[in-house]
């Protein structure tokens, strides 16, 4: 096991290999164009559930159990849990790990969470650390709504920038692999973001207030790797959406960088953006979590694609900086993982 530091910010591992993966979703994804991706698609919001509250901690949960499962291991083989969502004091990760019982590290970034995750998992195991770490994001459009926005009883009229919480959640089992084992998707780097704030207080538009943040990561992991978008079959930001990668574009081109050919994000992929109106796209901390462990690493192990750059991207606002009129900082962790 070994950590290569590569710059000011960006890592390298050589042992830290995805065993299993688990995605989970709510009704409008499994109807959206990668519903075939999830593991399993709840049939309501609330799923027999009291509240929306309680239905994100058991679609978080039921993930986790998930991905154990498909490694064909207990929860007892977990050395340690890694993850967040975006209700206040990580409640859902937090009432999670009472069913599981195993060490947890809670983490917020965010929609920007889960890479953080897997970048620190997977530091942790290639340092010598532990042998199994579970990392793992979730996030529920109805209590997301009636934390961060207004009463979901107004019907408030969305604007075209908006972004759709996602109902979803989505684990990675992270380990090592010995040399006879078979060919696994390994997690090969890790390039932790600085907080970008460009000074949007737009909470209705996060997409344009994240890009410049993504552009920063992606631009810094390329320099401190050596490397050029080219290298990579895709670039998926975390929940940037339409309008958010378009300005992700812009902002390559004019610094004379040209990243169409690689770019799309994880919170335009997981909708029909029209048809299901969803306006910008797809958002939340279950939003990169569930499109990577489901559809991204799919299609991975069919070979279709053999490098992939995530990117998830973070406001790192609250209700209360929004009304005392704060901007919004953003963040974005990049994770790169390779299918060799």
């Amino acid at each position: 096991m070994a950590i290569k530091r590569l710059g000011t910010s960006t890592y390298q591992f050589d042992n830290v290999h995805i065993i299993s993966t688990a995605a989970v979703g709510g009704p409008k994804e499994g109807q959206g164009p990668l519903g075939a991706d999830f593991d399993r698609i709840w049939p309501s919001e609330l799923n027999d559930y009291d509240s929306f509250e309680t239905a994100e901690r058991h679609l978080l949960f039921e993930s986790q159990t998930l991905a154990v499962e498909k490694a064909k291991q207990s929860w007892d083989n977990i050395d340690l849990v890694m993850g967040g969502d975006l209700l206040d004091q990580l409640a859902t990760t937090n009432f999670a790990a009472r069913d599981h019982q195993r060490p947890l590290i809670g983490l917020f970034s965010a929609c920007a969470v889960f890479t953080e995750g897997l970048g620190l998992g997977a530091m942790t195991i290639a340092g010598g650390g532990p042998h199994g770490v579970l990392v793992s994001a979730a996030s529920h459009h109805m209590a997301a709504e009636r934390q961060f926005r207004f009463p979901i009883e107004l019907g408030y009229q969305r604007t075209p920038t908006a972004a759709w919480t996602a109902t979803a959640a989505g684990t990675c089992l992270l380990g090592r692999v010995n040399e006879d084992h078979p060919e696994r998707v390994r997690v090969e780097s890790v390039t932790f973001g600085r907080v970008v704030d460009w000074g949007s207080k737009d909470p209705n538009d996060m997409g344009t207030a994240m890009a410049p943040a993504a552009f920063d990561t992606i631009r810094r992991h390329l320099e401190e790797t050596g490397r050029s978008i080219d290298d990579y079959d895709r670039v998926y930001t975390g929940d940037l959406g339409v309008f958010g990668l378009q300005l992700l574009s812009r902002l390559a081109q004019k610094n004379g960088l040209s990243w169409e050919a690689q770019l799309d994000d994880c919170g335009r992929a997981l909708y029909a953006i029209k048809e299901q109106d969803v306006h910008n796209g797809g958002s939340g901390a279950g939003c990169s979590a569930s499109v990577f462990s489901g559809f991204i690493y799919h299609r991975m192990k069919k070979r279709q694609w053999h490098k992939v750059l995530l990117v998830a991207t973070g406001a790192l606002f609250s209700p209360t900086t929004y009304q005392q009129g704060e901007s919004i900082p953003c963040i974005a962790h990049a994770v790169s993982v390779e299918y060799p």
